[in-house]
């Protein structure tokens, strides 16, 4: 039985990263269940078309804000998601001074928000805290296998010092912080440029040009569809006792990428063949969850298959969004000290 309290139905969640892929989907899914919402976002990757149809909605409010500098809320917050972050390599690895400094600044900020009021504070962490990893399937005790000065550093490191930042927090008594660690998710409101693999691959399918697989396609992957995630979001935000460490959520199914790609060919009824690329320095070779956790505690667990969520994926790119054209990688700001990187 899902371990849920429902706090106040017409209190206020702040989302940052609100206009992002799983960010407008929560704005979408708390407005549904009764909260009003404060979208925070600096539309570095997230998107105005992904919150349009809530602009005129009367419990829902929009900031546009980079949270590397101080927020000034006025009102009283019950819930803070942390959900503001470039989540794929080309764009987190496009400023990557930025992309640590929102992980650690920007989550600062947002925790000293939730103290202000005695609000729930929730941190969106990712499975990359495990980097390359030698435990298989991951479970939340294992510390992980990271390249701290890698390309991908300023992501699976910034991740892990904002967990540090959450349990810290919460170990002096000033906020309930509870951290989530997100697997691979996919689903409607990817951006086709994002760069990760399903929507690279559906985009190419679709366009009809051959299919990307770094490496030999052997790597493995576990992936969540978004509603699943959501629903797991808001459980662990909501659950009555605070689990006490960070909770894995995402869908124990296993597949290699080159299982996704022939999927994916099928699915589209894409003529198009596999080309492999070198594998990126520091890719991970497997990724899979143990729910373990999130099961016992929360009651969660995901319920749509990948070829379900697939289908759903695929037929919101149809629409036209792989048709458009592509929207470039974040630019690389100009170098910057720490403490310029900070007062942005």
């Amino acid at each position: 039985m899902n371990a849920i309290t429902h706090l106040n139905p017409l209190g206020t969640a702040l989302v940052a990263g609100g206009a992002g892929f799983v960010g407008s989907h929560l704005c979408d899914r708390l407005l549904d269940r009764g909260y009003s919402v404060i979208c925070v976002d600096s539309f570095l990757t997230g998107s105005r078309e992904n919150i349009a149809p809530l602009t005129n909605h009367p419990r829902f409010r929009l900031i546009e804000h980079d949270i590397c500098a101080p927020l000034d809320i006025d009102e009283r917050l019950d819930l803070v998601f942390n959900l503001a972050c470039a989540a794929s390599p080309p764009h987190y690895q496009a400023d990557p001074i930025h992309t640590m400094m929102t992980s650690v600044v920007g989550t600062g900020h947002l925790l000293t928000l939730a103290a202000r009021d005695g609000a729930r504070f929730l941190q969106a962490s990712t499975s990359e805290v495990y980097g390359d990893p030698e435990q298989h399937p991951q479970r939340e005790d294992y510390v992980g296998h990271v390249n701290c000065t890698g390309p991908r550093a300023c992501y699976d490191e910034g991740k892990r010092a904002a967990e540090s930042l959450c349990f810290d927090t919460m170990r002096a008594g000033e906020v309930d912080a509870r951290v989530a660690r997100i697997f691979n998710t996919y689903g409607p409101r990817m951006r086709p440029d994002d760069g990760r693999i399903i929507s690279n691959l559906v985009v190419q399918a679709l366009s009809g040009k051959p299919l990307t697989i770094y490496g030999t396609g052997e790597q493995t992957r576990s992936f969540c569809y978004v509603s699943d995630l959501i629903e797991g979001l808001l459980a662990l935000m909501l659950a009555d006792k605070n689990p006490g460490g960070p909770v894995n959520l995402g869908n124990p199914g296993e597949f290699t990428i080159n299982q996704l790609a022939d999927l994916v060919i099928r699915q589209t009824g894409s003529k198009s063949r596999k080309v492999h690329m070198p594998l990126p320095k520091d890719d991970p070779q497997r990724r899979r969850p143990d729910i373990t956790r999130a099961k016992t505690l929360l009651g969660w667990e995901p319920r749509v298959p990948l070829a379900k969520g697939l289908a759903q994926t695929i037929a919101h790119f149809s629409l036209g969004v792989a048709a458009r054209p592509e929207r470039k990688a974040p630019r690389r700001r100009r170098s910057a000290t720490r403490a310029e990187a900070t007062a942005r």
